[in-house]
């Protein structure tokens, strides 16, 4: 077996002109000496993305059902389960080969069959920056509201302004790639501790209130409400799908990656979204904009506005750099010069913060339901292609090779198993819980919904490989 060192650099003298630009700047596989982000930095660049304002929208959609108590022993569990979730079904390949997200789903769904997860990534990466990017507007608006700046109801200019300038600091941001994505990240890294301070402001000054707090939705069945809390906990981390690959393979090595994804992207999603669960209890509003002009006035506010923007922008920038890569697998856009493929990228987020800001916005929970519905069994079924049935074996080679005779070309580009699987895992999930309305059946009050819906698609594709495809010869799997 030709080494992966050698495999990979055997790819890349043997692929085609990249355009000029810097390998990060492309989806072909790092060689070492491309791959610089110690434990660190990797570590930094991970929780500038995670820390971002969905948190307390997260942290919200937990505190209608629990109370501060029972939502953070809730959220911190399931977040920490959907961060393992992530880690294994994606970290082994992309830290293996120096590749993104969406090239460790070509051994499982094939040559072709990879652009379903891609439009999945896409989709999922223009929901959660629409989110980010429109609650920034909305807290500068709410803040220009507060000084006096702006009359109430003076916001039809300033939110799509707001969202356009947005996207214009992250265009510049990412000029440079991931090298871009790095400087920022040591800059922006410190609005974490700002979020510590908000949370610490809010539980200091109304921890009574805060203690004797009721949820607002919360279900007469308690197992139901933290089974709710652990299962928001899980497909909001699940929701890192899309960025992982991206960041990871500019580390050398899995010892060096491990343990910042798990703590760097792990751990601020939960410990900021306490804000969220305290802000919606005690004032109804997860917004810290809003809430901490109500606790210390406008000079608090300004504070919150200005965290708000560092956390936005930095996540927004990890966003629109994974899918950028991500579309770098198209072959029309594989040599596309880079700041034209980032104008593609950010185009969709502008054209919804522009024309329909509310889209995503305004159906948080819905976007929360669907990234459990699609990511949970793709996770699945990675994990059980990758260590079941091909026991840790890649074609380097084979991610890169779209013609007939290449190693995961099952059928006509598209892995007949790994469809049926995601078909059958979205099936479940939603016969548990609606993605839209939350409505549950059971056992979802006991297993939640994106468990069983990522073990059921992970034996279905399983049960498909074995019947169908390794029948057929296809996939190149170990007999």
């Amino acid at each position: 077996m030709v080494p992966v060192k050698a495999a990979i650099a055997a790819e890349r003298v043997a692929c085609p002109d990249l355009g000029g630009e810097a390998a990060d700047k492309t989806a072909w596989p790092l060689l070492k000496g491309e791959r610089n982000w110690g434990s660190w930095r990797l570590g930094v660049a991970l929780a500038t993305a995670a820390a971002a304002t969905w948190c307390y929208l997260i942290g919200e959609s937990v505190g209608y059902y629990l109370g501060f108590r029972q939502g953070a022993c809730a959220l911190f569990g399931g977040s920490m389960i959907g961060m393992m979730i992530v880690t294994f079904a994606t970290l082994p390949i992309c830290i293996r080969f120096g590749v993104d997200s969406l090239a460790s789903t070509k051994p499982s769904f094939g040559s072709r069959g990879w652009v379903v997860p891609a439009v999945m990534q896409q989709l999922s990466v223009v929901g959660w920056n629409s989110v980010l990017l429109i609650f920034f507007a909305k807290s500068a608006t709410q803040l220009l509201i507060a000084m006096h700046a702006l009359p109430p109801g003076g916001s039809a200019l300033v939110v799509p302004g707001t969202v356009l300038l947005a996207c214009l600091l992250v265009f510049v941001f990412l000029q440079k790639g991931a090298h871009g994505l790095d400087r920022i990240a040591r800059v922006l890294v410190a609005h974490v501790l700002v979020g510590v301070w908000m949370l610490y402001i809010l539980v200091t000054h109304r921890w009574a209130e805060l203690v004797g707090a009721v949820p607002v939705s919360a279900s007469p069945d308690r197992v139901w409400n933290y089974t709710t809390g652990i299962e928001i906990g899980i497909i909001s981390l699940l929701s890192w799908w899309p960025y992982i690959g991206a960041m990871v393979r500019m580390a050398p090595d899995g010892r060096r990656a491990a343990i910042p994804v798990m703590i760097g992207m792990g751990m601020p999603v939960p410990l900021l979204s306490l804000i969220g669960i305290a802000g919606v209890l005690v004032l109804k509003v997860s917004d810290p904009a809003e809430w901490l002009r109500t606790v210390g006035g406008t000079a608090y506010g300004i504070v919150a506005l200005l965290f708000v923007a560092a956390a936005n922008l930095g996540t927004a920038s990890a966003g629109v750099y994974a899918a950028a890569i991500g579309l770098r697998h198209v072959p029309l856009l594989e040599r596309v010069p880079w700041p034209a493929l980032l104008l593609i990228t950010i185009a969709p987020v502008a054209a919804v913060g522009l024309f329909i800001p509310e889209l995503f916005f305004a159906h948080f929970s819905a976007l929360l339901g669907f990234v459990g519905m699609a990511f949970a069994p793709l996770c699945g079924i990675q994990i059980t292609d990758y260590y079941l049935l091909r026991r840790r074996r890649i074609d380097i080679r084979a991610l890169y090779t779209a013609g007939p005779q290449g190693t995961y070309r099952f059928v006509g580009g598209f892995n007949p198993a790994s469809l049926i699987a995601m078909a059958g895992g979205c099936a479940v999930y939603c016969a548990l819980l609606d993605p839209v309305s939350y409505k549950s059946h059971w056992p979802y009050d006991i297993t939640t919904a994106s468990l069983p819906a990522l073990v059921s698609a992970g034996l279905l594709h399983a049960l498909a490989t074995c019947l169908i495809v390794k029948p057929m010869g296809k996939g190149g799997y170990i007999p």
